[in-house]
């Protein structure tokens, strides 16, 4: 009997308005996928492709209009499925053509308002995030323990103070910050980068959540500090087994990591599936764009200077102005002529090509 979903994301759409060229921006664009208890998800795909912004709707903090303008957060908390996105719809009003989002009509007053409620029992407690700029995520003006300590005071049920003081310690100490009671007392400012994120870290985890999103955890950090931060994680994983979404450029961290991978390009998912099998496809199966991401990833061989390393040719879409067809097609070298009318024509649904195993390309329907 399979685990059900601890998250689960149906057809989420969040869309930004550009005023200067009046039109939409689907960052997030129709993205569904499940996570189960105790499974790492990691998200991968180039700079623009929607990820970041993806992991801040389901934290409730996209605050521009329009934001999200559509789909289901679906969150298992306290044995109770919570759609995160309950009853929003109230406060929007969409218009659609050939099955595009087109106009937007929104009572942002409203809907923050509910977020909040919404939210309000979820963020911090259930759902945690760790967020890629490890210095500017910590409040400047208050010691890195006081910040610790305020969050295990409101989200535990440590209220005390020398009680929560001594809690905050413990998880300065398991996520092996050097020197923890000196840096308890230290202000952000006093910290490297590599210390602010295990700061961060321990915040998080101090609050013990349910769920726990890491976005691009080593963005910023030299190699050394990266290694260490995708040790830390390695260890809590075993340890904690706290169900993370894991976002990264670092194809490595994410395999080592991740129990399942999902790949999005042009803010849509792509590929989506065990990481084994996502991450372990060939030149010639799996996306074209997992493939094409796989292979510019150095290796022995180019470290060496024997090889090249390989590019992506072309850019990442413009997502106001996205495509009849399939994303990638632009950029895809493996387009083939029994396929070309559809790829440049018709958007591929993403379809299970081994169980749990689902990619979104023409070149595996009806295969």
């Amino acid at each position: 009997m399979s685990v059900p979903p601890l998250l689960n994301i149906e057809n989420l759409k969040t869309y930004f308005y550009s005023k200067g060229r009046q039109a939409f921006i689907r960052s997030v664009d129709d993205v569904s996928f499940e996570i189960r208890r105790g499974e790492t998800l990691g998200v991968v795909g180039e700079s623009g492709s929607g990820k970041s912004v993806m992991a801040l709707s389901v934290m409730g903090l996209v605050g521009a209009a329009p934001g999200v303008v559509a789909g289901r957060i679906g969150l298992k908390t306290d044995g109770i499925r919570k759609n995160l996105l309950q009853d929003l719809d109230d406060y929007v009003e969409r218009v659609e053509a050939d099955g595009r989002v087109v106009e937007v009509r929104k009572d942002v007053v409203g809907w923050q308002k509910n977020v909040e409620r919404l939210m309000a029992m979820v963020r911090g407690k259930t759902v945690a995030m760790i967020f890629q700029n490890p210095k500017s995520s910590l409040n400047p003006f208050l010691s890195v323990g006081r910040q610790i300590t305020e969050a295990i005071r409101l989200h535990t049920p440590c209220k005390g103070k020398a009680e929560s003081r001594e809690r905050a310690l413990y998880w300065l100490e398991r996520v092996r910050m050097d020197s923890p009671r000196l840096r308890y007392d230290n202000y952000p400012r006093a910290l490297s980068g590599g210390m602010c994120q295990r700061a961060m870290v321990a915040m998080v985890l101090s609050c013990e959540p349910s769920f726990l999103i890491a976005d691009e955890p080593t963005t910023g950090l030299d190699a050394t500090i990266q290694s260490r931060i995708a040790d830390l994680l390695a260890e809590l994983k075993a340890d904690l087994g706290v169900t993370t979404m894991l976002i990264s450029h670092d194809i490595g961290i994410i395999r080592r990591l991740s129990d399942s991978v999902a790949v999005m390009y042009g803010g849509m998912v792509v590929e989506y599936g065990p990481a084994g099998k996502v991450l372990a496809a060939g030149p010639e199966s799996g996306h074209p764009y997992t493939a094409a991401l796989l292979a510019s990833v150095p290796d022995e061989r180019n470290i060496r200077g024997k090889e090249p390393l390989q590019a992506i040719p072309g850019d990442v879409p413009d997502t106001i102005h996205v495509p009849n067809g399939c994303r990638f097609y632009g950029r895809c070298v493996r387009v083939t002529a029994a396929v070309d009318k559809e790829c440049a024509s018709l958007l591929p649904p993403l379809s299970e090509i081994t169980p749990g195993h689902a990619v979104r390309c023409w070149l595996y329907e009806g295969s």
